[in-house]
């Protein structure tokens, strides 16, 4: 008899099991859209508000597994044991390289599955940080340098940044056609969102000028919606023009929904409706429900956060209507069914992928083709470089030569090996080197007794490898930071820190040559440094593999073919204000002046020559011939620009580029269609971007500079 009660239990829950498998969003055969919306017919008030944050529950009655919608690629899965380490993401916009990055989201994607897999089969986990709704890319611009945040970029310019941006998309999410994707990408942050960051719950963008708006702000986060398909767009802290963005109807359903048919998931940043109401920050609204229920009516479906929770309370005061929460929460449920989170393993193809993957060898090749790619090259005085690869006379320095966390940027996975820099320069000449640790930075007071001490003890040295920067301890989100030069994960000044400065000055007073190797995220104020060094190499945060490019690089094995994705400034006299969100006297395309190293500048081992550009008559398309005239191989980025010089004269743009391979004396003709997208700028007329019939200045070549280019007129 006391068996009777287990029977029952078994009986009841086989009894379960099979009225489940019965309804029909259990049914794999049906839409996904069919699905959610039988599925949504069956939940409670609270079941519903429960599964629109991010950390939803399981909803055993109904057969809901737990999902966990925060999780990271910036360049790699990351918070979530190990992975493999790409450069950070600004690195891999210096590749100018969309087939490389689509690749590399490739094999984030593959791990991103197998890692998933793996912990819902054998950990049982499936939460925060291990699931596949990924908050990546980053595709806001980079306006100023002095953003700690910028390092999460594809650096300052539109065109650059979307057509990265749609590379990391699709790469995440897998083929368009897939029944199943393979997992979300997250347009973020949306829009208009480039620092501060210490006051970042409570800045309002405002005054923003339509045609900054519509030609840089947004082109990006159009391009992902309607180009790459993403499956879900992050709305930003900020307020813009008065309204936070997570309850701008203008941001979210004028332009987003209505002007874009964006049909997916809208996710707020996290703690964002918290800023709403709360006091000290926007304050636009008196309480987490009023707050909340705004949020959901301009289409913020899910929340990272708290504040959902008093959407139940909404509706019971009449506040907002559960039917409008019933659009949000189909559109997640809808989205989870597309990944497949519903249904058996054995349907959905991406779940076999083997845990195998995770850092193997073809994807650690991959991330030190990312990293090699990315080095720029930004001065190289008598051809030092490259260096023969000798120990004798090297002297290597600096506080990121041996810095395993710096080559790692910010939001990132652990790789099962880091090669450091000094450990790739031993490698590669055989033998230990000798190496000084040196600061990043120390208080005023303490600089010339550090100078001091460090000349000091300085061994007999010809060369000096001065491996210096900042780091992502420095630069980064909303940080606990403030020391001379940086508030709060910003910067206050883009010049080199003041010890590293006068050690570098040092070393070049005692005789030393100096070869500079900066680490960062972002631009650096090298003027100082441009006169005292030798060669400067710009090495960003360059991942797993940093160190064995770099010293590709400097002693030869690989010939440098970066490009700066954003300009570096002479120093911080050229910079705006920060809070300024105007473009003027911003990045390549409003400079003035002479920047220290423009967009797209990258030098090489050897030497290119660009004819002519042609235009052919009918064809609207570019041909400029590329020679290499130097001694060695190397690849070339060609860049096309356009500018627009009546009617309404726009600034020059970014409009194509594509990677030559040329081997010495080899040439070849590089083709830019001339289309309508190509030829697009604000028209203060119609208030919109358009293609106007007109006239247009092209300009091929290796940089923005126009120095650099050739040129040609074209008429629309």
């Amino acid at each position: 008899m006391k068996k009777l009660p287990l029977l029952l239990c078994l009986l009841f829950t086989g009894l379960a099991a099979t009225l489940l498998a019965q309804l029909p969003y259990t049914n794999p055969a049906l839409s996904h859209e069919a699905r959610a919306q039988d599925l949504l017919n069956r939940l409670t008030l609270e079941e519903k508000v429960a599964l629109m944050q991010d950390q939803s529950p399981s909803v055993p009655r109904l057969g809901v597994p737990e999902f966990g919608w925060w999780n990271e690629a910036l360049h790699g899965v990351a918070r979530s044991g190990y992975a493999t380490v790409f450069p950070q993401a600004i690195g891999m916009a210096a590749t100018f390289d969309e087939d490389a990055v689509f690749r590399t989201f490739t094999a984030v994607s593959d791990e991103a599955r197998a890692k998933a897999t793996h912990s819902k089969q054998v950990e049982g986990r499936r939460g925060k940080y291990r699931n596949l709704s990924f908050w990546t890319p980053n595709i806001n611009i980079f306006r100023d340098p002095r953003w700690g945040r910028g390092q999460e970029t594809y650096g300052e310019d539109p065109y650059l940044t979307t057509r990265l941006g749609v590379a990391v998309v699709k790469g995440l999410q897998g083929p368009d056609d897939s029944h199943y994707a393979k997992a979300m990408a997250c347009a973020k942050h949306y829009a208009v969102h480039s620092g501060p960051e210490w006051n970042r719950h409570s800045f309002d963008a405002k005054n923003i000028l339509p045609e900054d708006l519509w030609e840089t702000y947004l082109p990006a986060f159009r391009a992902l919606v309607q180009e790459a398909n993403v499956k879900q767009v992050m709305c930003a802290y900020n307020r813009y023009e008065g309204d936070p963005c997570c309850g701008s109807d203008r941001l979210l359903v004028n332009i987003l929904r209505e002007g874009w048919n964006y049909q997916h998931v809208v996710v707020s940043d996290c703690g964002a409706i918290d800023d709403f109401y709360k006091e000290g920050r926007h304050e636009t609204h008196p309480d987490s429900a009023s707050a909340s229920s705004a949020a959901v009516r301009s289409g913020t479906d899910l929340e990272c956060g708290r504040s959902y929770k008093s959407l139940i309370e909404a509706v019971n005061k009449g506040l907002i209507a559960e039917s409008e929460l019933d659009l949000s929460l189909k559109r997640l449920l809808k989205a989870r069914f597309e990944l497949g989170d519903f249904d058996p393993d054995s349907l959905v193809p991406w779940t076999r992928i083997p845990m195998s993957v995770v850092n193997c060898e073809a994807h650690q090749q991959l991330a030190l083709e990312m990293a090699r790619k990315s080095l720029v090259l930004l001065k190289n005085d008598k051809n030092v470089l490259p260096l023969p690869k000798k120990a004798d006379g090297l002297l290597v320095m600096g506080p990121n030569a041996d810095n395993e966390s710096m080559q790692w940027g910010n939001y990132n996975g652990t790789p099962y090996n880091t090669i450091t820099i000094l450990q790739g320069l031993e490698t590669a000449v055989g033998s230990k080197l000798p190496f000084i640790r040196t600061p990043h930075v120390v208080a005023e007071e303490m600089v010339q007794a550090t100078i001091d001490s460090l000349m000091a003890s300085l061994p007999a040295c010809d060369k000096v490898l001065f491996v210096g920067g900042i780091s992502p301890k420095l630069e980064g989100e909303q940080m606990r930071v403030n020391l001379p030069g940086f508030k709060g994960g910003d910067r206050t000044s883009i010049e080199l820190p003041t010890v590293q400065r006068a050690l570098v000055n040092a070393l070049a007073r005692a005789g030393k040559q100096i070869v500079f190797i900066n680490c960062s995220g972002s631009a650096m104020g090298l003027s100082e440094e441009a006169n005292t060094c030798d060669a400067i190499l710009q090495a960003w945060y360059p991942g797993e593999k940093g160190g064995q490019a770099v010293a590709e690089v400097l002693f030869g094995d690989y010939n440098p073919s970066g490009r700066l994705p954003l300009t570096f400034y002479a120093g911080d006299h050229q910079l705006p204000d920060y809070e300024d969100y105007s473009m003027k006297g911003r990045t390549y395309r409003f400079l003035e002046e002479e920047p220290l190293y423009p967009f797209g500048h990258g030098l090489s081992y050897t030497s290119f020559a660009y004819s002519k550009p042609k235009v052919k008559k009918g064809t609207k398309t570019l041909s400029v011939r590329v020679t290499n005239t130097g001694k060695r191989s190397g690849e070339e980025i060609v860049q096309l620009y356009v500018q627009r010089t009546a009617p309404q004269a726009r600034a020059k743009a970014l409009r194509g580029f594509q990677r030559v391979n040329l081997k010495p004396g080899e040439s070849k003709i590089v083709r830019f269609s001339l289309d309508d997208s190509t030829l697009a700028f604000f028209d203060s007329n119609q208030g919109i971007v358009s293609t106007l019939p007109g006239s247009y200045l092209l300009e091929a070549g290796g940089s923005s500079a126009s120095t650099t280019c050739v040129r040609t007129t074209y008429n629309y």
